[in-house]
C-alpha cells in the first residue's frame, strides 16, 4: 500500500484546533485525484483516458465514464471534498470503483457519532428504496459512523475535539459493496490517523 498525505483546510484556534492533516493507507493499484489543485480535470481525463487505451472501449461509454465522475468531482468539491481515488475494476472501461475524501465541519450535523448515526436513521428511505446498514464503530482514528449501502460505503470518522468530519465515501458500482470490497475500504478506513 501507498500512503496519501492531504491536508485538512481548518481555522485553527486553541480551543478547538483539529489536526493539521491526516494519514490515509491506499493500494497503489488507486489514482490519486488532488481536488484541491486546479488541475484536477486534466488528471481525471488522464485516468479515463487510460481506461480506454488499447482496450475495445466506445467513445460513448468513455464520455459518459468522464461525465459521471467529473460531475461526482465537482459535487464533492463544493461539499468540501479534497482527494478523489479510483479503481478499475472492469476490464471493459466502465465506472471505477472510488473513494471520496471530504472534510464535514458540523454545522446542523449532530456532533455526537451516536446521535448523527440516528439522525441518519431517520434520513432512511422508504420502502422500495436502496437498504443501508447505519452503526457507529471504533476505528484507530476515533469513533465513526458506518453506513453500508448495497454497492457504497460510507465512514464518517469523527474528528479530534469534535470540529466535524472526516468522511471517506467508497463506490463500487460494478462489485457492489461486499465481500473483498467491504474489507477493502474498512482495511482503508481503519488506516486513518491524524497527524497534530
Amino acid at each position: 500500500m501507498s500512503e496519501a498525505t492531504e491536508t485538512v483546510q481548518a481555522p485553527e484556534t486553541p480551543e478547538t484546533a483539529v489536526p493539521r492533516d491526516y494519514q490515509l493507507l491506499v493500494p497503489r493499484e488507486w489514482f490519486r485525484i488532488d481536488l484541491t489543485q486546479d488541475r484536477w480535470r486534466s488528471q481525471l481525463k488522464t485516468f479515463v483516458d487510460r481506461q480506454a487505451e488499447g482496450r475495445a472501449v466506445s467513445a460513448d461509454l468513455t464520455r459518459k465514464v468522464w461525465v459521471s465522475l467529473r460531475n461526482t468531482a465537482e459535487t464533492g468539491r463544493a461539499r468540501g471534498a479534497m482527494e478523489f481515488y479510483l479503481l478499475a475494476t472492469s476490464r471493459d472501461g466502465r465506472m471505477p470503483a472510488s473513494l471520496l475524501v471530504s472534510m464535514v465541519p458540523l454545522g446542523r450535523t449532530p456532533a455526537d457519532p451516536h446521535e448523527y448515526a440516528a439522525w441518519l436513521e431517520l434520513r432512511e428511505p422508504g420502502e422500495g428504496g436502496p437498504r443501508r446498514e447505519i452503526s457507529v464503530v471504533d476505528l484507530p482514528a476515533g469513533p465513526a459512523v458506518r453506513v453500508l449501502g448495497p454497492a457504497s460505503l460510507d465512514i464518517h470518522v469523527h474528528m479530534p475535539r469534535g470540529t466535524g468530519y472526516l468522511t471517506l465515501s467508497f463506490a463500487a458500482p460494478l462489485t457492489g459493496m461486499a465481500g473483498p470490497m467491504e474489507r477493502l475500504c474498512d482495511a482503508m478506513a481503519g488506516s486513518l490517523r491524524w497527524v497534530e
